[in-house]
């Protein structure tokens, strides 16, 4: 009997590529769409693809489903998504945090809520089209998470929180492969995916703008409070601290000579902290949260490339794991726009040592 792998088709290539790979290796594979968040179609196509719900990524998933012979389904999740992730999200910019919501959504739902599925249909795994590597170590017998061939697409740092059990159930077909490898198989399989444009989006929030979803989900989000400097002297008034992000330097509204940047977000008294750019700079993190994917909990300091936000390249530091459950990560060098509620990732090498959720100072 083939062994049975549910794949989860976003209607993207990459799913795609990764559902026609386990085909042609001969698994037992079933599609499966999430829909996470009900969607309206704007009247522009060209605005309509990025949405992980939208008629057209789901008319996408399922064409190829039928191309490759495969059944298909589509599974309303509304519910543990609003609850898992959205509900998340508008917290975490309530209590002054930038959030990652495509790692609650890997955590919770891809390998949590679909992978339950899965095991319930007899499926040995779930597949995505992350660009990451999953193997086992021989000797401790753990299931190590590994960054992709690909260094442009690397995804690794979305999957830091899955525990041995999910990185167990875990394939990521494409993750040895380039994009231009990817969309090549496409091409050759006949894809309508192949030559599909990426979203750089949040898949529930049209045109990019948080904002104002968070403003309809819930306005109490937005709180008015004051903008004040390093040292306390006041320098303006806000219209709620979620306007905002450490690092950001555009529509802070205030004048002068030298240019201010947000340093510090206080949700207690709804005050935004601005700064130089040097006040930017730290040299120490601390993070909660914390999943050491490689090994235990290590009794002694590592040493790592620790990488503090999707697109930064990781720097030279020491985690120390802390006997609260959280990390102390400290840089050799002092890194820019350190963000609570972004991850903080581990690698030596490509190799992901964990990972942890950076909190505020």
């Amino acid at each position: 009997m083939r062994e049975r792998i549910v794949v989860g088709m976003s209607g993207g290539v990459d799913s795609s590529v990764a559902a026609a790979l386990l085909v042609e290796d001969g698994y037992d594979v079933v599609g499966v769409t999430l829909r996470v968040w009900p969607w309206k179609e704007p009247d522009d196509a060209a605005r309509r693809f990025g949405s992980c719900c939208s008629a057209e990524t789901v008319d996408d998933a399922r064409n190829v489903a039928r191309r490759l012979g495969i059944p298909y389904y589509l599974l309303n999740t509304e519910e543990t998504f609003a609850r898992d992730v959205i509900n998340r999200f508008v917290e975490d910019y309530r209590a002054g945090r930038t959030p990652v919501p495509c790692v609650a959504c890997n955590r919770d739902l891809k390998f949590g809520t679909l992978l339950g599925r899965a095991l319930a249909w007899d499926a040995r795994a779930v597949a995505t089209g992350h660009y990451a590597r999953v193997t086992r170590d021989p000797v401790s017998a753990r299931f190590l998470l590994w960054k992709a061939v690909d260094p442009r697409k690397d995804q690794s740092d979305f999957l830091w929180p899955l525990t041995q059990a999910q990185l167990a159930a875990a394939r990521f077909p494409v993750g040895h492969l380039t994009k231009e490898e990817v969309r090549a198989h496409a091409r050759r399989l006949g894809l309508v995916t192949a030559e599909k444009p990426e979203s750089q989006e949040i898949c529930f929030i049209p045109d990019d703008d948080y904002r104002g979803f968070l403003q309809r989900r819930d306005p109490s989000v937005f709180r008015p409070g004051r903008i004040v400097d390093t040292t306390g002297a006041v320098r303006g008034r806000h219209g709620g601290i979620a306007n905002f992000t450490v690092g950001q330097r555009r529509g802070l509204g205030l004048t002068g000579d030298s240019p201010r940047y947000v340093v510090d977000l206080d949700p207690e008294s709804d005050t935004v902290v601005v700064g130089s750019v040097e006040d930017l700079e730290r040299d120490t993190l601390v993070a909660t949260d914390v999943n050491f994917i490689a090994g235990e909990r290590p009794a002694e300091p590592v040493k790592v490339e620790a990488r503090i936000r999707h697109r930064h390249v990781p720097a030279a530091a020491t985690v120390t794991a802390n006997a609260d459950g959280t990390a102390t990560v400290a840089f050799e060098e002092a890194q820019r726009a350190v963000t609570p509620g972004q991850s903080v990732v581990w690698y030596q090498g490509d190799l992901v040592i964990g990972g942890g959720v950076i909190a505020r100072r």
